[in-house]
């Protein structure tokens, strides 16, 4: 299901969500590492470490949580200028090289920038996300590790069928109340199923305990493989700025799949209360901008001087016309 826009999910919702739908533990574990401080001498950005630490609720039991950064806006200019600090430049100077520098594909001064954050997220999305090759990951291991017993049930809302328009989405009408009902159900059932049926593979509990002293179990690495893709993983994941804004330029596009759009969502308010200025910028050319080929700039111009153009005039195939007339919005 996909919409015309972005629905992003504000830093106070995803707040508010998290103090019922996450752990007592990592609620008690965020608490007492927002407590600590050092002193320091790094450049800090104020909005980003008012949010260190605090886990942002997403689905029914993910969450982003901020464990460390490197840099801000101010950085990214430094290193533009090769300067050895702000000097006297006022800040809208600063905007104007952020965007000189994010409409003409700059990246090195971006990279300057880096965010750490532990997410916990469904196996499906993990998957796609990983397909995000920028960045350092270190995901927890279940060879190592029992997994809790927590898997993502979709909300009614966001349950659809498959998309006749598009191979890899779903249709915009949801499913019918009755229809939703047994879908969640059945993924329900089959979860606790097969969960049930990974403790007696393991013999263990989720607490380690042994289920019966007469038996062994097999080993976690083999036990595993039972679990469905909608049991939640979790990672540490590290990325520097310019690779996450392609990351989410991707992923917060109406067309990405709900599960992964909405941690880009959150991801994406982040960046804005991080690195303002390159938030204005990334909005102002990437999300609210489009990017045309040589045919749809041709038939920009030829339109502009009053010429009637088809796609056969300028080469353009039959999706890249439907797509260009939908984004100027051409009858």
């Amino acid at each position: 299901m996909t919409s015309d826009k972005n629905d992003p999910k504000s830093i106070e919702e995803a707040l508010k969500k998290a103090q019922t739908n996450l752990s007592p533990q990592i609620l008690s574990d965020a608490s007492e590492l927002r407590n600590q401080s050092e002193p320091t001498l790094r450049p800090v950005s104020t909005g980003i470490e008012s949010l260190l630490h605090t886990p942002f609720a997403v689905l029914d039991h993910g969450f982003i949580r901020i464990v460390d950064y490197m840099g801000d806006d101010g950085a990214v200019v430094q290193a533009a200028r090769v300067s050895t600090g702000k000097g006297t430049r006022a800040v809208n100077t600063d905007q104007g090289l952020i965007n000189y520098l994010l409409r003409n594909r700059h990246s090195t001064p971006f990279e300057m920038c880096e965010i750490k954050m532990h997410v916990k997220l469904p196996i499906f999305v993990a998957r796609q996300w990983i397909r995000h090759r920028t960045a350092n990951v270190n995901e927890i291991s279940a060879r190592y590790s029992i997994l809790d017993r927590e898997f993502y049930i979709p909300e009614q809302d966001h349950l659809a069928a498959q998309s006749t328009d598009l191979k890899q989405g779903r249709a915009d009408q949801p499913l019918s109340e009755e229809q939703a009902t047994r879908v969640q159900n059945l993924l329900r059932d089959d979860a606790l199923h097969v969960y049930n049926n990974y403790e007696v593979l393991l013999n263990n509990d989720a607490e380690g305990n042994v289920l019966d002293e007469n038996r062994d179990g097999i080993a976690r690495e083999l036990a595993r493989m039972n679990l469905s893709l909608n049991f939640y993983t979790q990672w540490y994941w590290k990325i520097d700025l310019h690779n996450l804004l392609g990351f989410l330029a991707l992923r917060t596009d109406s067309h990405a799949q709900y599960e992964i759009r909405a941690y880009a969502d959150v991801l994406l308010e982040i960046v804005r209360q991080w690195v303002p200025l390159v938030y204005n910028s990334f909005e102002k050319y990437r999300v609210g901008g489009a990017a045309l080929s040589a045919g749809g700039k041709e038939a920009i111009t030829r339109m502009l001087k009053g010429e009637h153009v088809e796609r056969e005039d300028v080469g353009m195939s039959a999706g890249e016309w439907r797509e260009f007339k939908a984004t100027f919005e051409i009858e």
